[in-house]
């Protein structure tokens, strides 16, 4: 089929035009491709000599050495756990120091008398050395969270104040034996004068630790009956408990070894020790 020539000259027209556009268009976006392409290169270089910054937090860094210091604890010398009197508050006079005519004494009764009690106050000196603050370091934590202080600290202020065989602990009745519990009540005496009573109890699991737990009861009368002398009065007072538990102590988990069952334990801040059946939990 024979094209006319009218349609041959405007083919040939038709075609430079397309062919001269298409390059200028491709130039132009070669040539603003060109930079980015440019700039791209030193990013990546960079970017594979240093990691991004995500990278960095996941690695570990390992503890300074405050932190480390911080976490051992140190061991006491014998001179801070040896106990030595810094106050002896009881003078000796001649008139204590006479000997007593048995004939001459009054028998009181103490299982029923309340024989000197508010009849003269302790002196000043003895004031200071009962109501002395407790330090931190004698106070002692049970696991669920009690705080206490061991009765012979209690003994050992008692001993400062009046003097060993100044005071005594007279029973008030005979032991009470429950079925897992004995109680008895005792009276603190100080210097022939009643100061104060209290029921003393202690749990037993069997018969033959009976006579100990009878014995646990004078421990826990006196710690009572040392109250009326505002002994280790902190531990009565919940702004102090408060307070210490919030400074001074610190929980932790713990395991049973047989049963696995896991609960929280009390301990003194810095003085966790963990003792069989358990362990620290994971």
């Amino acid at each position: 089929m024979l094209l006319s020539r009218r349609a041959v000259s405007a083919a040939a027209h038709a075609i430079p035009r397309t062919r001269s556009f298409t390059p200028l268009t491709r130039l132009y976006s070669t040539a603003a491709a060109a930079p980015a392409a440019q700039t791209e290169t030193p990013i990546a270089t960079k970017s594979a000599v240093s990691p991004p910054k995500w990278t960095k937090s996941r690695i570990p860094t390992k503890p300074t050495s405050t932190a480390r210091s911080a976490s051992t604890r140190s061991t006491p010398s014998e001179a801070q756990v040896t106990y030595e009197p810094k106050t002896i508050a009881h003078r000796a006079t001649e008139s204590s120091q006479t000997v007593l005519d048995p004939a001459a004494t009054p028998t009181i009764d103490w299982s029923s008398s309340f024989h000197g009690i508010s009849s003269k106050p302790v002196t000043e000196e003895q004031f200071k050395v009962l109501m002395a603050p407790l330090p931190v370091t004698d106070i002692e934590v049970k696991p669920d969270g009690v705080i206490y202080l061991p009765e012979i600290k209690y003994r050992r202020r008692l001993n400062e104040a009046f003097g060993p065989m100044g005071w005594g602990m007279i029973p008030k009745g005979e032991p009470v034996v429950g079925n897992a519990i004995v109680t008895r009540e005792y009276a603190l005496i100080v210097d022939g004068r009643f100061v104060s009573q209290a029921q003393g109890e202690n749990s037993f699991f069997s018969p033959d630790q009976l006579p100990s737990s009878v014995e646990g009861c004078k421990s826990n009368a006196l710690m009572r009956c040392c109250k009326d002398l505002g002994i280790a009065s902190e531990l009565w007072d919940p702004h102090y408990v408060k307070w210490f538990k919030r400074t001074h102590m610190e929980e932790a988990w713990v395991e049973h070894a047989t049963t696995k069952k896991k609960r929280t334990f009390w301990y003194k801040r810095g003085e966790v020790e963990v003792a069989y059946p358990y362990k620290l939990a994971k």
